[in-house]
């Protein structure tokens, strides 16, 4: 099979196509054939050599996949050979075949593309597990996502929309504010213009969000914190701003605020299999009655994976970014 691999870390040209074996699938996994693979900053990190994987992943990037299911362990699941699937998998997804664990997969959305399907298991799981779940998001409650135009961000503020939340969000240009409010955010603020904690505190009238989904850390802490409401909960799951920060501590006691954090790809495959069934009954319906469209920045043919992850390091995307293989064109 052809594939992307990187033999070394560095810039994006270390991203090869190359002719490999195909993976084999074991005891509850499914080989899919890739139509498609969506393109994540753990994988741009991981190229750089700044993020560490699981010493049981495939030493391959890509963690998201849609295609058709070929070959495997099909022995209690609903799955049979030829069904369209999108899954979260363990690394591997930067190829024509891919293992995924079985209950990680998920169906296509009907009248979804396999392209739009594989912009979608990275950013949902991401955003159920640390939105819903880790963040207790609960009714009535409100959201602030921070890089709102990203793949998890829009993800995060349709979701949160559809399930009827108020929501807001923080982006770095006029034209990226614009789209989170597209997506569903009552007000999109420019954190290069206006400080997010004054905007955030003014809008709710001095009260503040319930739930921060936090991808940037670093000098954002002290300003999240005063953003929360009493109660509220700072989830953080990304360090773009830098892995430090001065935290106003007596704010968290008297306030009764909880922080915490989490990375997805460690986790335990129950664990994941758990949140692709809950994703499958809390997500998915928004998907099949429109109230959840897939936001699709760009498309390059998977030996153009270094042309991606030069994109997805400006910045300048909104949405995903999606590979394509052959048997997806």
């Amino acid at each position: 099979m052809r594939a992307i691999a990187t033999r070394q870390s560095g810039d994006a040209d270390v991203l090869q196509a190359t002719e490999m074996a195909r993976p084999t699938p074991g005891a509850g996994q499914v080989l899919i054939q890739v139509a498609a693979a969506g393109v994540n900053r753990p994988d741009v990190l991981q190229r750089m050599g700044l993020y560490r994987p699981p010493e049981d992943a495939s030493p391959l990037l890509g963690l998201e996949v849609a295609g058709t299911i070929v070959d495997g362990d099909l022995s209690g699941t609903d799955w049979q050979l030829g069904d369209t699937v999108c899954a979260l998998v363990h690394g591997g997804g930067y190829a024509e075949y891919c293992v995924a664990e079985a209950d990680q997969c998920l169906p296509v959305p009907k009248g979804w593309t396999l392209e739009q399907a594989a912009s979608l298991p990275e950013t949902c799981f991401t955003v159920w597990s640390n939105v819903f779940e880790r963040g207790r998001l609960s009714a009535g409650e409100s959201l602030l996502v921070q890089g709102g135009s990203s793949g998890i961000g829009t993800t995060a503020i349709q979701i949160a929309t559809a399930l009827g939340h108020p929501v807001f969000a923080t982006a770095g240009t006029a034209e990226k504010c614009q789209a989170c409010v597209d997506l569903g955010a009552q007000r999109a603020i420019n954190y290069r213009e206006e400080d997010f904690a004054d905007v955030i505190r003014e809008l709710s009238d001095g009260r503040g969000v319930d739930v921060i989904l936090d991808m940037v850390g670093g000098d954002y802490m002290e300003r999240q914190i005063k953003s929360l409401a009493d109660d509220g909960r700072l989830v953080l799951i990304g360090l773009l701003g830098g892995s430090k920060a001065e935290v106003p501590l007596a704010q968290i006691l008297m306030r009764r605020l909880t922080v915490t954090g989490s990375t997805l790809r460690p986790r335990k495959k129950a664990y994941k299999a758990k949140l692709a069934a809950d994703l499958l009954k809390h997500v998915w319906p928004l998907m099949e009655d429109g109230r959840f469209t897939p936001q699709i920045h760009a498309r390059f043919a998977l030996s153009d994976a270094a042309d991606a992850h030069r994109m997805m390091e400006s910045g300048s995307h909104i949405g995903k970014l999606v590979l394509v293989t052959e048997s997806g064109r």
